[in-house]
């Protein structure tokens, strides 16, 4: 079945801005989140998600509270949740290949839906702007698209994507939220930005930064951050890049070079020095071929834990 605004199937093709003014109850709900001050998420009961990886939880869930992703320029960060038993899957998409990665967020929120025989499914999309290249325009498309083939009624309920979320200064365009974080307790879906990305953040960047596919990064049932083991062709050219300066890897190395925050550079220089040290995944990263295994302690901070059988 399709994708649904107010109890309406949504007509598509249009654009962003086309919908909100056909609906105005998600004119305003972008406008109020725009609105909203950005709020610092620390690290405890946090599960943040990096870009092509994906995480779904429950309000059961006893170590994670919070779900959260942010330094999307044209990318877009999607939550979907189901309103009977509170299932929450957010994931932050690049376009690589959404027509894939639709099916997977589905999946991951079905997988709880066996005690869930009232309520929704409900979707949230925030992020991409104005620029220039229209990637952000392209990404919105393909998710509205997408979501729309599914055999599953999902109800929009937020739209804050592309010419939505655009603010404009000196004819530049820029995105106006970059990050945004879910409480799977409450179901609140707020502006945030996070200090502290979790385990292995070079390890899951150099994964994504060679073409890795989205990927689920969490077990719920044993509430385990599962990552890994992973493999990659060696970067090409890595030495060359290392050696450019911050203007050359902005404009080649980004999808959109004026709109990205301050510590992008600095990200990548790092996540390609990760690659140079490891041209491709060895036993040194994950050992016997293993998953790296980690887990909430007390107080809600991610500890490392043996992998079973190592």
């Amino acid at each position: 079945m399709p994708l649904l605004v107010e109890g309406r199937r949504v007509r598509l093709p249009q654009s962003a801005g086309d919908l909100v003014r056909a609906h105005p109850l998600l004119e305003e709900r972008a406008r109020l989140l725009r609105g909203q001050s950005v709020q610092q998420v620390g690290p405890q009961g946090l599960l943040y998600v990096q870009q092509r990886e994906l995480a779904a939880a429950s309000p059961q869930d006893g170590s994670i509270s919070i779900l959260g992703s942010d330094d999307a320029t044209t990318c877009h960060i999607v939550v979907l949740r189901h309103t009977g038993n509170g299932a929450t899957c957010l994931t932050h998409c690049d376009g690589s290949d959404t027509k894939a990665e639709v099916p997977l967020i589905m999946s991951s929120i079905k997988s709880f839906s066996d005690h869930a025989p009232c309520g929704r499914l409900e979707v949230h999309l925030v992020g991409g702007f104005s620029d220039d290249r229209q990637l952000s325009q392209k990404l919105t498309h393909q998710l509205l698209s997408e979501f729309d083939r599914q055999e599953d009624d999902i109800h929009l309920v937020t739209l804050c994507v592309t010419e939505l979320n655009d603010r404009e200064e000196n004819e530049k365009h820029f995105p106006i939220i970059y990050g945004i974080a879910v409480n799977i307790k409450t179901a609140e879906i707020y502006r945030a930005s996070f200090p502290d990305r979790g385990p292995e953040e070079e390890l899951r960047a150099a994964r994504a930064l060679t073409g890795g596919p989205m990927i689920s990064i969490y077990d719920a049932k044993t509430e385990q951050l599962r990552i890994g083991p992973y493999s990659w062709m060696p970067f090409p050219h890595v030495d060359f890049w290392l050696q450019q300066d911050d203007k050359q890897i902005l404009e080649n190395l980004s999808t959109s070079p004026l709109a990205e925050p301050p510590h992008f550079v600095e990200h990548i220089r790092s996540t390609l020095m990760f690659l140079k040290k490891h041209p491709s995944p060895t036993n040194a990263l994950f050992p016997g071929n293993k998953a790296l295994l980690y887990k909430k302690n007390e107080d809600g901070l991610w500890e490392k834990i043996p992998s079973p059988g190592s």
